[in-house]
């Protein structure tokens, strides 16, 4: 981990809704204290409405998310990347944890169905937390 705070990279294909909501929740439930980033192999034109809607139903605003592109740069200034379904286009860099995160891929579901994916992903962001011996807000 960084010496100040430990840095954080979350990513899936499109950077439109699992590693944007894994993202958001990051920011907020670590108030600051984790660096994030999120990023996507192909990421689409904008963020995913439905999981803006599901977000926003758990109090957080992601109406302002853009999805970006991944690069090495992303990956060399994170501690810890988390990919989400985007297979072997995730650069590896010896001395990074790597993990990758099973879920579904909201894409093209309405928030019914975004729902228990958001709350999963809440889930395990609270536990990197504690991996990371970072206080979550309750």
């Amino acid at each position: 981990m960084s010496e100040s705070r430990p840095s954080v990279l979350f990513v899936c294909v499109h950077n439109a809704g699992r590693s944007q909501m894994a993202a958001a929740f990051l920011t907020h439930l670590s108030e600051g204290r984790v660096e994030v980033r999120s990023a996507g192999s192909v990421p689409a034109d904008a963020v995913n409405p439905a999981a803006v809607a599901a977000m926003a139903e758990a109090g957080i605003d992601m109406s302002a998310g853009t999805p970006k592109t991944l690069t090495v740069e992303a990956v060399q200034a994170s501690d810890v990347v988390i990919t989400m379904g985007c297979g072997d286009t995730c650069p590896v860099f010896p001395g990074k944890t790597y993990l990758d995160w099973n879920l579904d891929d909201p894409a093209g579901r309405g928030v019914d169905a975004v729902r228990p994916i958001r709350d999963e992903i809440q889930r395990r962001v609270r536990d990197l937390l504690e991996h990371l011996g970072v206080q979550a807000r309750p």
